[in-house]
């Protein structure tokens, strides 16, 4: 005869009560109320006509059932929860979804995705570039690249690149009517500005000690890609990242005339669920990724 089997949150329920001895902590752990707790292991008993647990003035305590239902169900909860993630595993084969900035892939990934491609040519790339933090929970995203201090509970975050500001133009601000020698010179000069970080700026020449540089003065673009771009066709100075900026300066469409960088305090960082490290195509690119960065040359 088969019996019914209990519903699961009634057995996960008794599971942590049962290892916590405590109906607070419990509660706690699953996110719920202990009153929820407390009674989905009183329907737990009703259902198996068992006592499991027993409850005093002095806390909680196993009964001889519970002691040894316990680990069986520890056990069974453990194989459920590895068949799950058996299920969940991706396929070797499949494509190795990474979201990162639309700048930061154009820019510093691409050019040094042929690397990685030798190196691992079963493993296909995919980028997903976009502006949005995007969710591992529910998409076919395995890993990210994002912007910001590295405070993700929960995930796994690893520094790649410490941002650097540093002030970019094209060759010809350097030649010209007022050519750009000193930092008080940009008070001449139209200024590039990031819509997204609007305080580089004034951060940056704070930090570089120059005064009467008017702030308000020059358009904003909403993409670092886009300031790049508007700065190597002379249309002003930007603030960018150093990192970014590797290409142009390699080729000389841009040039760094001073050599004082900010700090802006944020980094890129690797982020990926915890379990996605065990995934081979996660821990290759990671690997390749970290070496890339140890290097930090622009590819040939």
């Amino acid at each position: 005869m088969v019996h019914p089997i209990p519903p699961l949150p009634s057995l996960r329920a008794f599971e942590a009560t049962g290892r916590l001895l405590s109906f607070r902590k419990a509660a706690e752990e699953l996110s719920i109320t202990r009153s929820a707790v407390s009674h989905q292991i009183h329907a737990l008993e009703e259902a198996l006509s068992v006592r499991l647990l027993e409850r005093s003035t002095r806390g909680v305590s196993l009964t001889p059932a519970g002691q040894a239902f316990l680990p069986e169900i520890q056990a069974a909860l453990g194989r459920l929860a590895t068949a799950i993630a058996d299920l969940r595993r991706p396929s070797p084969n499949e494509p190795l979804t990474i979201s990162l900035l639309p700048t930061f892939a154009v820019r510093w990934l691409i050019p040094r995705l042929g690397a990685f491609r030798r190196r691992y040519p079963d493993i296909e790339v995919r980028l997903d570039a976009s502006l949005e933090v995007a969710k591992f929970a529910g998409s076919d995203v395995d890993l990210a690249i994002r912007y910001g201090r590295g405070d993700w509970p929960g995930l796994h975050s690893e520094r790649l690149i410490a941002e650097s500001l540093i002030l970019v133009c094209s060759p010809e601000l350097l030649q010209g009517p007022v050519p750009l020698k000193e930092p008080s010179d940009l008070a001449q000069h139209v200024l590039l500005h990031n819509s997204s970080h609007p305080q580089d700026w004034s951060l940056w020449l704070r930090a570089a000690a120059v005064t009467g540089v008017d702030l308000d003065r020059g358009p904003s673009f909403a993409y670092a890609e886009l300031l790049l771009r508007a700065a190597a066709e002379g249309l002003g100075v930007a603030l960018v990242p150093s990192h970014l900026a590797e290409g142009d300066l390699a080729t000389g469409s841009l040039v760094a005339p001073f050599d004082f960088t900010y700090d802006s305090g944020f980094s890129y960082w690797l982020v990926c669920p915890i379990q996605a490290l065990d995934d081979r195509r996660v821990a290759a690119f990671r690997e390749w990724l970290l070496g890339e960065i140890d290097g930090r040359a622009m590819p040939s």
